[in-house]
Parts: structure tokens; sequence; C-alpha cells
């Protein structure tokens, strides 16, 4: 069969602009033809989000996929890691086979580091033979981001084995180093990792850069670096791609990284320079299957209404038209489930925290930041316990490990911002045990419990105001298996109702999430206890 597609045609790789037709046979781009034609509408290569967990838009592969090219996004470089400490390589395994029910080019990544440190309780472990196995699959294009950067400064004999393999086998390393500066930075690049997502100034992806470091720039829903980072657009090009990490799905359904290239383009930076970035350079890193709009490619592409906004018109991956003026073309998909969940119910007793002394570590919340201060504080002690202060904004956080039926790691977290209620969630990186934050014991584990009883979600609980939601996520704990539009609603209602607890956080469940990643400094609190990032160990609630 054999298709043409007409427009202005944009010629990244050649950085020319003009009139014509491409011809499609078999899925590839077989001619493009210039003519004198007047077109109102543009022709170019498709989206691609360099660095993305999709596991983090609640949706499987394939409800992404969905949303996805409504925004003229054709191909993700998807870190596995979120499902891969859940289910190991059968979860990796379970992306690429709900992603193979789309024509959408997902990357999906062999995971570095799983469980992320030892620090804390995970469903599943992947050393280097597990790893050789998933990079000798042509479908892996990558070892996933290197957390444990101080395994590798270290010479950790694992952490060293596993980037060793990558390299054997030509696969690309990607890099998270948040603040990694100096010495330490440049024994990290210099074992081979690629890239970085997790720069939040100009000047450490300067330092970067110079060591030959590539910099995914990104905007998330926590986490927003693209005012800050977007100027290296100007002169470093090159070295720099577009990335969501993670990305939840009311806010994947209002835009992309169309809207990146939407900003970038306004603020006065060569479009040329902007599609490099968005459309062709994740392509040449990863060395991707998907086209760069040239003959012989495989006929990926978009089409949009002009070069300012970039309205998707249509989106067409391996020749087949899969958003059109739009109609979503690609249809749901009932995906299977897997899972593991092994934690019973808890009473309000389970939160409580019997102390003599009132003087604890504090997580500090930095809102739109994955990295978190540490305070030390005098919190309410009462009857022998320590409890919330919603005055201080100083609630109670908790961790329960999911895998296993032990009791709640406890501990207490500022600028969060509740008045009353609680929020639970079993999306809480790395390891995805569940996480609550709350005003009181009662809420926190109504929450706790909501979440157990549908093996998987979150919820939002205010007992006071008769309030039980939940969002159920029983694709391991992590997704959905309803469709884009019916999660986006419900994620919406239970943001709202977060923030009408009192929460002034952009996105009070995305930054919850977070609150357990230990490899992002300063203090988060695993299932295992408070975590001192910098010196990566563990640490008492008391600061006595």
């Amino acid at each position: 069969m054999t298709s043409y597609f007409s427009g202005n045609i944009v010629d990244v790789i050649n950085g020319e602009i003009f009139p014509g037709t491409i011809r499609v046979e078999n899925n590839k781009i077989t001619r493009i033809s210039k003519d004198d034609a007047k077109y109102d509408q543009f022709i170019l290569p498709g989206f691609i989000d360099a660095h993305v967990h999709i596991e983090s838009s609640m949706l499987t592969p394939s409800e992404f996929a969905r949303v996805a090219v409504s925004h003229g996004t054709v191909a993700t470089v998807s870190d596995a890691h979120e499902i891969a400490n859940v289910s190991g390589i059968e979860g990796v395994r379970y992306m690429q086979r709900n992603g193979r029910t789309t024509p959408f080019k997902f990357y999906f990544s062999a995971p570095s580091c799983v469980p992320a440190t030892g620090f804390e309780s995970s469903g599943a472990t992947l050393g280097p033979d597990d790893l050789a196995l998933l990079m000798e699959d042509p479908e892996i294009k990558y070892l996933g981001e290197m957390m444990n950067f101080p395994g590798v400064i270290f010479n950790d004999p694992e952490v060293v084995k596993k980037m060793e393999i990558a390299l054997q086998m030509g696969k690309k390393i990607d890099g998270h180093a948040p603040g990694l500066r100096g010495d330490d930075l440049k024994k990290y690049i210099g074992s081979g990792i690629t890239t970085d997502h997790e720069c939040f100034t100009i000047a450490e992806a300067l330092e970067k850069i110079s060591s030959g470091m590539k910099i995914q720039i990104r905007e998330g829903s926590a986490v927003r670096n693209f005012d800050e980072l977007i100027p290296l657009a100007e002169e470093f090009w090159a070295m720099c791609m577009f990335c969501s990490d993670d990305k939840h799905p009311d806010e994947l359904v209002s835009g992309h990284i169309n809207e990146l290239v939407k900003r970038a383009v306004n603020l006065g930076i060569d479009i040329f320079k902007v599609l490099r970035i968005a459309c062709i350079n994740p392509i040449l890193h990863y060395g991707l299957e998907t086209g760069m709009l040239r003959e012989g490619d495989s006929a990926d592409f978009i089409m949009v209404e002009n070069l300012e906004d970039f309205t998707i018109r249509k989106t067409v991956i391996g020749g087949e038209t899969l958003f059109d003026e739009g109609k979503i073309l690609i249809p749901y998909v009932r995906p299977e489930k897997i899972n593991y969940f092994n934690v019973s119910r808890k009473t309000p007793a389970d939160f409580a925290i019997k102390s003599e002394h009132s003087k604890v570590n504090i997580i500090e919340v930095i809102d739109h930041q994955l990295i978190t201060g540490w305070g030390i504080s005098d919190v309410l002690l009462k009857n022998g316990y320590l409890e919330a202060d919603t005055e201080k904004d100083l609630l109670k956080i908790a961790v329960i490990n999911r895998y296993d039926d032990l009791p709640p790691a406890i501990g207490f977290i500022k600028h969060f911002g509740l008045k009353k209620g609680a929020i639970a969630s079993s999306v809480a990186h790395d390891s995805h045990n569940i996480i609550v934050v709350g005003t009181n014991d009662a809420d926190m584990c109504k929450a706790v419990n909501l979440v157990v009883s549908e093996k998987g979600g979150i919820s939002a609980v205010c007992n006071n105001a008769g309030i039980e939601e939940i969002l159920p996520l029983p694709v391991a704990g992590l997704m959905s298996d309803r469709e884009y539009d019916w999660v986006a609603k419900q994620y919406a209602q239970l943001d709202q109702l977060a923030k009408s607890f009192g929460s002034g956080l952009s996105a009070p469940f995305m930054t919850l999430s977070f609150m357990g990643l230990l490899v992002i400094p300063e203090l988060k609190l695993s299932d295992k206890g408070l975590f001192d990032g910098k010196a990566f160990r563990l640490i008492g609630l008391q600061a006595i």
C-alpha cells in the first residue's frame, strides 16, 4: 500500500523548509519530492521523550501511547525501573509485551538499580547476570539510570560489573547524579555514563557538558527544570534532549514534549536547534529505529498547523496514521495484570510513636524538586506520644513494606501543608512500598488500608468530612487497567482533594511518591527508617 502526505516539509537534518510530498510504502519513506504548491500545514519528525518512566503516568504503555500520539510523540526512551522494583525481569517483559500491542515506539531499559539501595525493601533484585540476560535483547537499548553514584565513585564491584556488561554489549548507560561536581563527577562520567536528567542549575549542567555528558532537560509533574536549563539550547543544542521523567495522567493529557518545543521556540531559540533536541538527538544517541524524515527511514512523522504553537493535526508511526484531526486511532487494549502485594490491614496504633523526647529529624519538602531539606525541630509530645502539629505544619509520614508484613517506619515532614486528613500511595519511588502523610493516625491508617484493599492505588481520607477516595492501580500497584481519560479524571479529583486538605504543593501525590527516594539528598524515609542521602546511611528519628 502506498500513501502520500503533502505539506511544508521541515528538514531538520539539513536545516531547511520546503513544500513537498512524502511517499510511504511498506512502513518506510520511499521518496521526498519538492514542489511549488502552497500548504497550510508542516511535516516534521515526531517528538521523542528521551527519559520517562511510563509507570508514573499510572497508565499501561498501550494507554500512554494513546495519549502521547495526540501530542505528536512517536517514541519514548523508557526506563522500566519502577515495575522492575516490583516484579523484576517479568516486569520489564510485561512493559514490552503491552507496548507491542500498539505501533508506538517504546525503547525500554535494563534497569540498573533494583533495588536502588540496600537500605529499603523491594519486590525484586536484578544482579549482573539478570541485566546481561535483558541486554541480550536487541529491543533493550540501554542500561537504565545509574542512581547509585556512590557505588560508581567507590568502585562497588556489582555496580562496576553491571556497567562493564553494558559497555561490552554496546549499550549506552544513563546517568542520575543530582548535584555531583568536581572529581567525583569526572569519575562518574569516566566510567562510561553518558546522560543526566537531574541537573537543577545551569552551572551544574555546563560542568557535565564540558566533560562530555549529554543533558536531558526535564519538565515533569513534580520536577521542572526547563526554565533553568533551556538557555543551554542556544550553544549546546547538540548535547541536549527533552524529557519528562515522571508525568502524571492529568498533565500528560494536557501536553507532552510538544509543550517544551512550543515554549523553546517562543523564547526565540532557533527552531532547528529546538527540533534537533526534540526529534533527532535521542535517535542518534541511543541508536533508535525511529525515522528522522529522510528517504529510507521508518515513516515516523507529524503534521502541525504552524511552527509557533505546534498544534498536532496528524501523527504517523511506521506509515500508520495513529492520530488524525483530533481523533486517536489506537484502540484501548485491556491489559493483563501482574502484581506483588503481601501486606495486611493496619490499625491506628501502628502509626503511634511513643517517646520521651520531642526533638526529631524532619524531612523538609521543596516544591518542584526531588531534593529535600533536613531540619531538626520539637514536635508535639502528648501523653508520651509524638503527634502531628498542623499549626507548625509538622505532619507524620510513614512507609509500609508491601512485600513483607512488617510494622511501618514513621517520621515527620514539613511544608506538605495538610490541615486535615491524609493521603497515601503505592507509587513510592523506588521500591514502591506504601507511603502516607497525614494529620492524624486514624486517617493515615484508613488511607493505607484503602490502598491495601485494592492491592495498589492512591487514596485520600478525611474521617471528619466523610471522605474516602481511591484510584485503584491493580497493575503492579503502579498502573491502572482503565482508559486514560478515566484515570486522568480520577487522578485530578484526588489531586484536588489533597489540595482541599490544605496542601499548597503543585503535585501533592507526585511529591509524596518521591519522599522515599533515598538516592536523592538530603533526608528521605524508607520502610527501614530515615535515610541520610549524603552520608548514605540510615539514621534515627530522634535528634538528641
